[in-house]
């Protein structure tokens, strides 16, 4: 089984309450202690902070609207068993045909600071993490209690069978 630990949108700077940063960082060692890899959706700012993560697992990361950090990609693309994921920062304004051009099965993204595990008719898994520091409620759903905002994170796991479970996960922020 491959597991993989999934964070977007954590905005750390150098600035920033170390203690803030620590304690996040307390959390997401427990969180990903298992992880092959970390996939950062964009957005993570300063290279320490990046460098931080990769003290936990290696890490696939792409640039966000706020990174300062050189030489990360727009969109990077890899393969787990039988998938094929994708990861950008911002979704692009058609996601069907963008999915279909990069034939991924699934698509990781950032920007919104809104958690999401999202089916599509066009048989892709949409995954968004949220963010751990600066969390946005999802959208509300008739007949549902309204959503608060809960710092957060994903992780995805793709066993030998190619089954794939993904579980949202709050954090204590």
């Amino acid at each position: 089984m491959v597991k993989i630990g999934i964070v977007s949108d954590t905005h750390i700077i150098s600035k920033d309450d170390p203690e803030k940063i620590n304690s996040l960082l307390d959390q997401l060692k427990k969180i990903f202690k298992d992880v092959d890899e970390i996939v950062h959706a964009g957005d993570v700012c300063n290279q320490f902070f990046l460098n931080a993560l990769k003290d936990i697992s290696p890490i696939k990361c792409v640039r966000g609207d706020e990174d300062e950090i050189k030489d990360l990609e727009a969109f990077i693309r890899f393969k787990i068993g039988n998938y094929n994921i994708g990861v950008i920062h911002e979704l692009p304004d058609n996601i069907e045909s963008f999915v279909k051009e990069y034939r991924l099965h699934i698509l990781i993204y950032g920007h919104t600071h809104a958690p999401i595990i999202k089916g599509t008719t066009y048989n892709t898994l949409i995954l968004n993490p949220g963010s751990p520091t600066k969390p946005i409620a999802p959208p509300e759903v008739k007949g549902f209690k309204i959503p608060v905002a809960r710092p957060s994170v994903l992780t995805l796991n793709i066993d030998e069978n190619n089954v794939i479970t993904t579980f949202l996960i709050n954090l204590k922020l």
